[in-house]
């Protein structure tokens, strides 16, 4: 006889029922289905305002008449493209659907129920989830303006800490720490700890900081064997719906992540179109162009309003709204403005904004003042 009262919180794992899930931004389709709007501008989840490359979108087409056929789970033409970009071998990188699973598989792969795991407050959403689903004891470190404060990260690592996480530039604030600041870090940690760098906004960042400022985590790749570098093709590269990163490392923990890779978990979609994105060095260009001249519009316009900002070298910025964050992103919406709030993260007067295209920036921007004006 079945018990239709039954529950099954006794027998999930502990760590699970703890677990708040990743929250994404929301969809444009249901803004449109609950205020019935027409022309809504989204700048909520940091994606592309110029799309995806052409070239991207053709290797997809192309790519169409093998659909029925599994992909390659090796990943082989993209990994080959990328050992060429990156001048690593192929053995040193995973292919990951997005960085999201990456980062997850190295918390399963190096941590369990006796570990600790250590980030940085205001960190990315996955890092302590990751911790969670595995058991591990997340240890989140205050933040030093908004940012990472590595001095006390560093004196955080015990005989437990299997991994740090480490996102250069941060999000959600956008913060980034020099070149200087991450080699006196990576000097010190203990070579079993594995450190991995988050560089999910790496050509952001690489385009507004000096090469003395903005450490490229590449570089350190055969210095320090227990570091990993994760990338992803959703931001600069705009392929966020076909999710697809890359972690790079040192071939034997390349190798333990690949054993538990799910397989064929990249589709052979997303493995062409960022086969080509990569090759379209042209197109990332003009994305970044476009993000540095939307980044100032946006900044202008907090000026002249008075609005404090968390600076960032990403293609996103904080803003602080004090009390009634919350209030104005709801009265944002219904002017047809998705940003993202990000109380989760403890920055309770903060709304995340997006940079978008001139036209997306400033519907936000007439919003925003039209709101303040009326709540003022």
């Amino acid at each position: 006889m079945t018990d239709n009262n039954r529950t099954f919180c006794d027998v999930v794992q502990p760590q699970i029922l703890g677990i708040n899930p990743y929250v994404p931004g929301k969809p444009v389709s249901e803004l449109q289905r609950e205020l019935g709007l027409t022309y809504i501008s989204k700048l909520a989840s940091n994606e592309n305002p110029l799309g995806a490359s052409p070239k991207a979108i053709e290797a997809i087409q192309n790519a169409l008449t093998e659909i029925a056929r599994y992909p390659d789970g090796g990943a082989y033409a993209l990994k080959s493209t990328l050992a060429k970009c990156l001048d690593v071998s192929v053995e040193q990188l995973a292919i990951g659907n997005g960085s999201n699973e990456l980062l997850e598989l190295v918390a399963r792969v190096f941590a369990g129920s006796a570990d600790e795991i250590i980030y940085s407050q205001y960190g990315f959403a996955v890092y302590p989830i990751s911790a969670q689903i595995v058991g591990a004891t997340g240890v989140e470190i205050p933040a030093v303006q908004y940012g990472h404060d590595l001095p006390a990260m560093l004196a955080a690592i015990t005989s437990k800490t299997k991994i740090v996480y480490l996102a250069n530039p941060n999000n959600p604030t956008g913060t980034l720490f020099n070149r200087t600041a991450l080699e006196t870090f990576l000097s010190q940690v203990p070579r079993e700890v594995v450190v991995v760098l988050d560089e999910a906004y790496v050509e952001y960042a690489q385009a507004q900081q000096t090469e003395s400022d903005y450490p490229n985590g590449i570089d350190y790749l055969t210095i320090y064997p227990n570091l990993l570098v994760s990338r992803t093709f959703s931001k600069a590269h705009g392929l966020a719906s076909l999710r697809v990163g890359y972690l790079v490392g040192c071939t034997e923990i390349i190798q333990y992540i690949n054993q538990v890779r799910a397989p064929f978990n990249v589709n052979a979609l997303a493995l062409a179109a960022a086969e080509a994105a990569l090759k379209d060095t042209g197109f990332v260009e003009k994305v970044i162009t476009l993000n540095q001249q939307g980044m100032r519009q946006i900044l202008e316009a907090l000026s002249q309003l008075n609005i404090e900002h968390i600076p960032s070298v990403g293609n996103f910025v904080c803003i602080n709204l004090g009390e009634k964050a919350l209030e104005i992103n709801e009265r944002l919406l219904h002017e047809g403005v998705i940003v993202r709030p990000v109380a989760n993260y403890g920055l309770t007067d903060f709304l995340r904004v997006s940079i978008g295209t001139q036209v997306e920036n400033q519907h936000f921007i007439d919003a925003l003042k039209s709101i303040l004006q009326d709540i003022t």
